[in-house]
């Protein structure tokens, strides 16, 4: 083989570099379809209310408290979200078994229902625009995913931890 037939290394500062840069696009696009999703559960709902449902959803019963740990928002804004699903009927408060001062937040029947309508719709979304990946690819990109967000909880739980 040639030099020129030898592939070369990707330069180390380039890669993060580009990773940063694809990340940021990523997490831009994101928050707009969260809003978009957010709207599509209710007219009134803004774009944190989407990531707060799934939450729930996914790892609920949750207090406030632990809502704002692992979404990384303040108290002002879950407090606001939370307001505004409760009174739409998509999440309900109920007293902390371990603590009757502190209320756990559940999604309620129709928060599930809409939230699951719209995880199918995305889900299918998904399936069309990568169909022409091999699905060992789509399992390594989930696999890598997944590794990069544990690597920001526990950054996360660390700063947490010193804070």
């Amino acid at each position: 083989m040639s030099a020129e037939q030898v592939p070369q290394q990707p330069d180390a500062h380039e890669s993060f570099v580009r990773l940063e840069r694809e990340i940021g696009l990523l997490l831009r696009r994101s928050r707009a379809i969260s809003a978009r999703l957010a709207r599509e559960l209710h007219p009134d709902l803004d774009g944190a209310a989407y990531g707060l449902l799934a939450l729930l959803q996914d790892a609920g019963p949750l207090r406030a408290s632990d809502l704002v740990a692992r979404l990384g928002l303040d108290k002002s804004t879950v407090s606001r979200q939370v307001s505004s699903l409760v009174e739409l009927g998509m999440v309900t408060r109920e007293p902390d078994p371990d603590d009757g001062r502190a209320q756990v937040l559940t999604t309620s029947a129709e928060g599930s229902a809409r939230l699951a309508r719209i995880r199918e719709a995305r889900r299918a979304r998904w399936e069309a625009d990568l169909s022409g990946w091999p699905a060992q690819d789509v399992a390594t990109l989930g696999d890598l995913l997944a590794r990069l967000n544990r690597l920001g909880e526990a950054r996360e739980a660390e700063s947490a931890g010193r804070g």
